[in-house]
């Protein structure tokens, strides 16, 4: 997140992103850098040669896989302060939702990636027209896929859950989670067949009712 006016943009941009589940996004990750994805399979990474599982790296106590690496939504949201970049600090936290409510149009999840695509489409015309049939028919639409991963067992999973970092990192994606299912459910309405978004206004007319 930038403050684009203190570069002299006297226009505020859109900001509109996606974010994921912190575990999954962490594994899916560490077993890129070891066997990339389908996008350049050629493309010799960083940890190439590195066989040690996601489950044995936690096992052993690894740096690739260690709770810290999870913090990576939050500063993303939180912006410029050196303090969103402190592992596990909650002033961050709190700012990266605030900005995420105040200052992003809209953030979806990968989980829900389609339903996010159709509402960038039904807000955002102009840029977004036709972005759901090609996310449906397109040959590109699933691209950067991990070519190897395997998922983490119930035991890893649980040992990563007990850390602060998850939590809060977590805390973070289902308030996300959570604000995306409310304008998906509050602010479209469908009408010949098409979706599109009421007015900003919409979610606060709920709270505080118009005066007479």
């Amino acid at each position: 997140f930038l403050f684009y006016f203190r570069f002299g943009v006297k226009k505020k941009p859109i900001y509109v992103n996606v974010i994921r589940d912190p575990i999954e996004r962490l594994v899916s990750y560490y077993y890129f850098l070891r066997f990339g994805d389908d996008y350049r399979p050629g493309l010799r990474r960083r940890k190439q040669g590195d066989k040690k599982t996601f489950d044995e790296c936690v096992a052993a106590g690894g740096s690739d896989c260690a709770p810290e690496k999870l913090w990576l939504q939050i500063p993303f949201f939180c912006g410029h302060s050196s303090e969103c970049w402190n592992v596990g600090s909650r002033w961050a936290l709190e700012q990266a939702k605030y900005n995420l409510i105040n200052e992003y149009f809209l953030v979806g999840v990968t989980e829900e990636l389609e339903d996010f695509i159709m509402l960038l489409e039904a807000a955002l015309p102009r840029f977004f027209r036709g972005a759901t049939e090609l996310y449906h028919t397109g040959k590109k639409s699933h691209l950067r896929k991990t070519t190897e991963k395997k998922l983490p067992t119930k035991e890893t999973i649980a040992k990563l859950q007990q850390s602060e970092i998850w939590k809060m990192e977590n805390e973070f994606y289902e308030f996300a989670l959570e604000q995306f299912q409310f304008v998906r459910a509050h602010a479209v309405r469908e009408k010949d067949g098409e979706l599109y978004i009421l007015a900003q206004n919409f979610f606060y007319e709920k709270i505080y009712p118009k005066s007479n």
